[in-house]
């Protein structure tokens, strides 16, 4: 394997963005430019390559920690590739996009099937159905002390939102919602009510499966 100083001018990461485009570059040299440099005894080719295969391997569980692991990614470049990710995420997600059916959504939240963690998700909406954001809200246990329609509904009402839709995950794999489920989404759906929120949906997801309480003709 080559190092960045042995390669021809054209061909470096940075000068082959500024004369061919982004689009030009394979995805080690996407993060070779991320990257920038790499560490003593360690050229950023390597680096680029052992965190395209940690990737490859872990897609949406990619994780700060076991970024780190790799020689050469300290913390703050682990940070740097995860927030590019998120960013990216984030802004590819606009305003365009449209959730017609609960596919749609569930192709939204495949990243946190396989999370050892619950997580909560909020995604707003316009009144014709057009995506404005989705949120992490919570991460950890599901419990009243942190689904609170306060924190749940804040960026909701930033956002002007007219429909909301809620998922979260169940790591141990039993896709069927507990009491604290069903409580938790009342309280919700009442708080949406006061708000002038419609709730469209509360989706439950595990590995494989999915429960939706909408479907069920669970939300009141």
């Amino acid at each position: 394997m080559r190092k960045i100083t042995e390669l021809p001018q054209n061909d470096k990461p940075r000068e082959k963005l500024a004369s061919k485009g982004v689009e030009a570059l394979t995805s080690k040299e996407l993060l070779m430019v991320i990257l920038g440099k790499g560490i003593k005894g360690r050229d950023v080719t390597v680096l680029a390559t052992d965190i395209l295969k940690l990737i490859e391997k872990e897609r949406e569980n990619l994780t700060l920690e076991n970024l780190e692991k790799i020689q050469g990614v300290g913390k703050a470049r682990a940070g740097q590739i995860l927030a590019s990710f998120e960013l990216a995420k984030r802004y590819l997600l606009t305003s365009e996009m449209k959730i017609n059916n609960t596919d749609d959504v569930l192709s939204l939240v495949a990243d946190i099937r396989n999370k050892k963690q619950e997580h909560f998700i909020t995604i707003t909406l316009t009144g014709a159905s057009n995506i404005i954001e989705k949120r992490t809200v919570f991460k950890g246990t599901i419990n009243y002390s942190v689904v609170h329609p306060r924190e749940v509904f804040a960026d909701a009402l930033t956002d002007r939102a007219a429909g909301i839709i809620f998922v979260h995950n169940h790591p141990e794999n039993d896709v069927e919602p507990s009491e604290t489920d069903k409580k938790i989404t009342k309280q919700l759906c009442d708080a949406a009510k006061i708000l002038g929120i419609q709730v469209i949906d509360h989706i439950i997801v595990t590995k494989n499966k999915h429960f939706s309480f909408q479907s069920n003709e669970l939300l009141e």
